[in-house]
């Protein structure tokens, strides 16, 4: 039993046996559909629990030098780092702790491409997000690259994809999505080391369908591996 009166205030606490819950049904979705499931520190950044995180989840993402650094000193792994946009004082910074690099754009690729595995944003043009600000596939979004941009191939040196189009969104969402990425990158997908499915999934919700999850990773895995 906790007594509250005994923790200083403010302070923030947290329940390890909960947080050990959702990982371990994060880590059983993980291991059932092969894939690595990587933290997004967007979503939970409390560096002195990382210990317990790295049991279920070795790796994680970052959107800065900062949050690279962070990955590395503390999750103690190199990032999957993806940003809307680089500045050349920055960059150096990012590689040393960065596994991966994901670019938002074709021109960003051509001005950066480093010495790691490289990816680019795709933007399907479909998201079941409802509110355009949230929406990175709504109309003039400047988030990821749009087929018709890559005029039939994919530069030299592009090794992954990666889509972002969730927003705490259930398994069915995703399959929908999947669907608009295969029409729109379907000739890519059996070409790219990885493919990064993005965030948003809210798998420890009650009613999230992890069976639907696991299927359509798999679906993918078969199809363009």
């Amino acid at each position: 039993m906790i007594d509250f009166n005994m923790i200083p205030s403010p302070c923030y606490v947290m329940e390890e046996e909960l947080l050990r819950r959702n990982l371990s049904l994060i880590k059983s979705v993980k291991e059932r559909a092969g894939v690595n499931v990587i933290l997004a520190f967007k979503a939970f950044a409390m560096w002195k629990a990382f210990p317990i995180v790295r049991e279920y989840i070795p790796y994680s993402t970052a959107s800065s030098k900062f949050e690279a650094r962070l990955a590395f000193e503390e999750m103690g792994s190199r990032a999957h780092t993806y940003s809307p946009a680089y500045t050349e004082a920055d960059f150096p910074e990012i590689l040393r702790y960065s596994s991966h690099v994901t670019f938002n754009s074709l021109t960003q690729f051509e001005r950066f491409y480093p010495m790691v595995s490289c990816g680019l944003r795709i933007n399907p043009e479909y998201s079941d997000v409802e509110t355009d600000l949230y929406n990175p596939c709504a109309p003039g979004s400047r988030m990821g690259v749009v087929s018709d941009l890559l005029d039939g191939q994919l530069p030299d040196g592009v090794e992954g994809l990666h889509f972002h189009t969730l927003c705490e969104q259930n398994a069915d969402d995703l399959a929908k999505t999947l669907e608009a990425v295969e029409e729109k990158f379907g000739p890519w997908l059996s070409k790219i080391k990885w493919l990064n499915m993005g965030g948003g999934h809210h798998i420890t919700r009650a009613d999230y369908d992890r069976e639907l999850l696991i299927s359509c990773v798999r679906r993918i895995q078969d199809t363009y591996n």
